[in-house]
Formats: structure tokens, C-alpha cells, sequence
């Protein structure tokens, strides 16, 4: 006599491979913060600190905060205020129309060194904070490295504008990239909404009113 099975194996299998299908998000989904590194293992946790401590140190060296944070006046002179460290141009700093773009001085910046304008028009330095609605909280990594690889806002937008050092920053390490994206999404977030850039005077000398926006 033949005995009875709960269920057969191959059915187990192929159920068990169903729920593991669906649990696995599409490789270009958006991620949370801090879902690049694999939950659950003391090996990744320690390697995922290492990192973020290397990014520490890029983000240092390579002068982030020399924009991407808001500069203030002290006893000392200009540095940065790092009670706003990152978080780009301040939302609530309102700016006049820039002067003329003419000769042979070409490029001005905001007292805050947040905001710069020249030929290319006006850029303002982004919120590199985890904020999800302001910052670079929904960013993936795929979205951060294809940003510095390319140029492009997300890899297929609008170019990224001066001052930031593209040309240069574009050969950093995939390891270098992935350890600046884990420190970013590491510090403390910041609410603080930057103004989509502006392009650059037209023919009459006026500036435009719209943003120049993402393709």
C-alpha cells in the first residue's frame, strides 16, 4: 500500500520559489535608506561601517561641505554651519536676479556659497541629506552612480551645473561611489527644499522665469 504525503515535493518547491519570486523588488526599484546593505549578518553590518567611514572621509576630503553645506559668518570668519551640513542651498534664502554674465568675470556665488551664477545660469547646490521628500532619501545607489557617471540628474535628467566637479568626481571607484552614497544615508536628515536651477539670461538681458526641468 502506498503511503500519503501532505503534499508532493515538487509542489513545495515550486511554492516555495513563488513566495521568494515575489518578495525580490525589480532591480531599478526605489529603496528605502539604508536598504543597500544586507540585514542580518555581523560580516555585512561590520562592512557596511567600514564603509561609511570611508565615505566619511571622501565626502571630508573631496570639500562637499565647501558647497553642499550653507556657510556663515563668524569670529573666526566664513565656514560652514554644519548644524546644516549637506543640506544645499537654504529654501528660505530668497536671492536678487544675478548680475551679467560679461566679461572677463564670469561666475558669482551667494554669501551662503550655495548658489552660483554664470554662463550656465543659476545653480543651487543640492540637499545630499537622507530626507525623503527634500533629499536624496528615495535616491538608490543606482541613481547616485549613474548621477556621477553621466552627469545627468538620475543618470537621464537635466545636466548637473557647475560648480560641482563632475569631470573629476566622475572617476571615482564603484567601491569609492557606494561608500559616499551609505555615509549620505547615513546622516541625519534635513527638510529643506532647493530651488530647481535657472537657465541663463535670454537675448534681452532677462532672466527667465521658468526652471529648467528634468527630460
Amino acid at each position: 500500500m502506498k503511503s500519503m504525503r501532505p503534499a508532493p515535493l515538487l509542489a513545495v518547491l515550486l511554492a516555495a520559489a513563488c513566495v521568494t519570486a515575489a518578495a525580490a523588488p525589480p532591480n531599478d526599484a526605489v529603496t528605502p535608506a539604508n536598504a543597500v546593505t544586507t540585514a542580518g549578518n555581523a560580516n555585512d553590518d561590520e562592512a557596511g561601517d567600514e564603509a561609511r567611514v570611508r565615505g566619511k572621509y571622501l565626502v571630508t576630503v573631496a570639500g562637499c561641505n565647501d558647497c553642499h553645506t550653507p556657510w556663515t559668518m563668524g569670529p573666526a570668519g566664513p565656514h560652514p554651519d554644519m548644524t546644516r551640513m549637506l543640506s544645499g542651498h537654504p529654501q528660505d534664502v530668497a536671492l536678487p536676479p544675478p548680475p551679467a554674465a560679461e566679461g572677463p568675470w564670469l561666475v558669482s556665488a551667494a554669501a551662503t556659497n550655495t548658489a552660483w551664477s554664470g554662463p550656465w545660469g543659476v545653480s543651487f547646490t543640492a540637499n545630499l541629506t537622507p530626507h525623503l521628500e527634500t533629499g536624496l532619501g528615495r535616491w538608490t545607489l543606482r541613481n547616485f552612480v549613474d548621477t556621477i557617471r553621466s552627469g545627468r540628474h538620475l543618470g537621464r535628467g537635466r545636466p548637473i551645473l557647475p560648480p560641482m566637479p563632475i569631470p573629476m568626481y566622475k572617476h571615482f571607484t564603484d567601491e569609492d561611489l557606494q561608500a559616499i552614497y551609505l555615509y549620505l544615508q547615513s546622516i541625519p536628515p534635513i527638510d529643506n527644499r532647493v530651488p530647481e536651477p535657472l537657465p541663463p539670461p535670454n537675448a534681452k538681458g532677462t532672466q527667465e522665469i521658468e526652471s529648467v526641468r528634468d527630460e
